[in-house]
């Protein structure tokens, strides 16, 4: 950590060591069941599924209401925790939405809560079924079917939509407001507008409806230089019904001339109000702890005597040891003597009276957004709640590259960090982006970000997912070489990484494929979107994971590229068959990343405190990214049939089109090249790719490869068997060649 750092964020984050005492009785304190319905059910009258041996599912919409203690060292890690007011015990109070779906015989469940962090405050954990989406479709079954228990909770304050969180605003100790200068970010990718704002809402509000002080820029390009825009052409106001000015609005922007989908714009002006945003990993925390623990009561270990020293000391010594070490969580945590007296017990949802919970273990997924703020929530420390109790065996951060603005003064959760037109300096990229410790010299810092929970003994089994998008768009080769790109790190023991091979950000539909259904552009894109699913891959690790966590069986090896295998290389070692894209380069599509000076008050290991705007741009890191075979596709990680018996090129990456900031990368998407049919096809498009009919002379000889790779993918625990027959009858389906 920066000397000045330590001595200006001290101010921010007081701490108390001493005179703490006996431990404050913090916890979920009540318990709202708004909605309790048999889940899942279709028709007039409804009929409810059941899912074989375990039954019916049922579904259950309420509040959750908890408290923290500001003085606990596990929760000053949150920025502003000392700032937010506190109710007659001392306790920063909170409350939020949650959703469970579970057996409604809890005595068949399979013992496994899986607790999805909701992206953007929707429910993604059915998505984990083939056909399921929402908070009310569970496709297939698959995770009913093998009894899971599933949960959610708002976390993330600012949003006005979904599961929410309903946070404290902090206030200098004086009463006064806080302001802070904040920046945002107006992309549009459809019809123009005229007004945007000002961040997501509920928006930080600007301190004045006068945009004095404040600046407005475009560009076309993400390192073009900014366009300054006049003040007169700009106001703080809502010009949907009346037009520029407008009517004033401390939430809103308004552009004369209308905001266009080619440029950039950025924002510069100050706010008021910040929310305490880090509370949000601090209710989850024991939002999951209250449903497998119930807070502590069925432990009976609670207390933290002892733990009270000071952890950035024993972190700085942990990070000498042997990276190989994995916490040592064996679903244990520390725990220290007997509960204190307890008040009024919130009854748990997953109880019957009398009964302890069946809840055995916990594994939390979350998918993009959600995913990085799993890695934030481990780095910090929030693996072991207030009694010291576990509160996860295992993780599954899907899709993160990086982590957040999840635990930052103004932070805006809602951003993407690191994308290469999109957002680029939003924070999130920000070292450590390892899993064990590694000495950054750029940004000067030296960790990993299991450093907390190994000194704790409350690290997770991890399976850290990802795809080619999170490879060419967010930095992923960072997470697993030095800044130089010349050297492969060592994985902790407790870690596997995978990377589904030749996938998108977005994943793709299994139920509609090549040659069945060929994908159209995203509206702002030059090529077609990769339909190349992953969910095979999910299911078949969720399931290895359980295994490793409950029977300590190895779950198959890390699959991703490495230097020393050659397939993780500079852009110039990469070469392309055939794009029919224009008016790019790779350069062009690629994020580098950059070291941001975000000021003395900002803490880059945590990504915490309180940012200077804009960044200024220091020390640049090395771009390196999967090499592909004579395809064009990615060689190296988990592949699915689709890239073990082809029918297109299945990219990370596609390229803006003209009138959206042509040559920029579209952010978050991936492309399809499918083969041509025939020779003469291919021939006159100029393309090199052998054709279908050239690579399967038969119908039979198609299902053959596709039945081979399905056997060979299920002898390697990479996909299920029922998955393996799903993709045989698939392939026995298309009109290939």
């Amino acid at each position: 950590m920066r000397p000045a750092f330590r001595a200006a964020f001290a101010v921010l984050l007081p701490i108390a060591l001493a005179g703490i005492g006996e431990p404050a009785e913090a916890r979920i304190t009540k318990i709202q069941i708004n909605s309790r319905a048999p889940a899942f059910c279709t028709g007039t009258p409804p009929v409810c599924p059941s899912f074989g041996a375990v039954g019916q599912y049922e579904t259950l919409r309420g509040v959750a209401f908890g408290e923290v203690d500001p003085n606990d060292p596990l929760n000053r890690v949150i920025t502003d925790i000392k700032l937010a007011p506190r109710n007659a015990r001392g306790m920063v109070e909170y409350n939020m939405d949650f959703w469970i779906n579970k057996p409604v015989d809890m005595t068949r469940a399979n013992g496994t809560l899986l607790h999805d962090v909701p992206n953007r405050g929707n429910v993604r954990s059915l998505e984990l079924n083939v056909g399921g989406a929402g908070d009310g479709n569970a496709g297939d079954g698959l995770l009913q079917r093998q009894g899971y228990t599933l949960s959610d909770n708002g976390w993330e304050g600012d949003l006005s939509t979904g599961l929410q969180i309903r946070l404290p605003i902090a206030r200098n100790r004086d009463g006064s407001e806080i302001t802070n200068r904040i920046r945002t970010e107006y992309i549009l990718n459809g019809a123009p507008e005229s007004t945007q704002d000002l961040s997501t809402p509920p928006a930080y509000e600007s301190v004045s409806t006068s945009n004095a002080g404040a600046t407005l820029t475009r560009r076309v390009h993400q390192d073009d230089a900014r366009e300054p825009i006049a003040n007169s052409d700009w106001a703080f106001a809502d010009c949907s019904a009346v037009p520029f000015p407008g009517v004033p609005s401390t939430k809103k922007i308004c552009l004369k001339g209308n905001f266009d989908s080619n440029h950039i714009y950025e924002l510069l002006y100050t706010a008021k109000n910040p929310m305490v945003l880090g509370l949000g990993f601090a209710a989850t925390r024991d939002f999951i702890s209250f449903l497998r623990n119930s807070n502590g009561a069925s432990t009976g270990k609670c207390g933290r005597k002892g733990d009270d020293d000071d952890d950035d000391g024993d972190r700085r010594r942990s990070r000498d040891g042997d990276d190989d070490d994995d916490g040592g969580s064996q679903g244990h945590g520390r725990r220290h003597g007997p509960c204190p007296a307890a008040g009024p017990m919130p009854e748990n949802p997953l109880e019957d009276p009398g009964v302890r919970s069946p809840i055995r273990n916990a594994i939390i997924y979350g998918s993009s957004q959600s995913g990085r703020w799993i890695r934030t929530f481990i780095q910090l420390g929030f693996n072991q709640d207030e009694n010291r109790n576990l509160v996860l065996e295992g993780a599954i951060p899907h899709k993160a590259s990086n982590r957040g603005a999840f635990n930052v003064r103004f932070g805006q959760p809602d951003r993407l960090s690191g994308t290469q037109h999109t957002e680029r300096q939003f924070p999130g990229a920000e070292s450590p982006q390892t899993w064990g410790v590694y000495n950054d010299k750029i940004s000067d810092v030296k960790a990993g970000q299991l450093d907390r929970c190994r000194k704790t003994d409350s690290c997770p089994k991890i399976f850290h997912t990802n795809t080619d998008t999170e490879y060419w768009q967010a930095l992923m080769a960072l997470n697993t070489t030095d800044s130089d790109g010349r050297r492969d790190l060592k994985i902790p023991k407790n870690v596997r990484i995978y990377l589904y091979a030749g996938t998108r950000h977005g994943g793709g539909d299994v139920r509609a494929q090549l040659p069945t259904v060929v994908p159209a552009p995203p509206g702002n894109c030059q090529l077609r979107t990769n339909s190349n699913p992953f969910i095979h891959g999910q299911r078949a690790l969720l399931a290895a994971l359980r295994d490793w966590i409950i029977h300590g069986t190895e779950p198959p090896p890390s699959l991703y590229p490495t230097l020393d295998s050659g397939t993780l290389v500079p852009l110039s070692g990469i070469h392309y068959p055939y794009i029919p894209a224009v008016n790019f380069t790779l350069a062009g599509i690629t994020t580098q990343k950059f070291y941001l000076d975000r000021g003395p008050l900002f803490n880059v290991e945590d990504i915490s405190g309180v940012m200077r705007e804009p960044p200024i741009k220091r020390g640049a890191y090395s771009v390196r990214q999967p090499q592909v075979d004579a395809d064009g596709n990615t060689i190296a990680g988990l592949p699915n049939t689709n890239m073990l018996v082809p029918l297109a090129t299945y990219l990370g990456w596609n390229v803006r089109k003209a009138g959206f900031s042509e040559g920029d990368s579209c952010d978050l998407t991936g492309a399809l090249v499918p083969f041509f049919r025939t020779l003469a096809e291919r021939q006159a498009a100029g393309d090199p790719r052998p054709s279908l009919q050239e690579r399967y002379p038969t119908h039979a000889n198609y299902v053959a490869k596709v039945t081979a790779a399905a056997n060979s993918l299920v002898a390697r625990r990479l996909l299920l068997p029922e998955d393996a027959a799903f993709l045989i009858n698939a392939a026995n389906a298309a009109a290939v060649p």
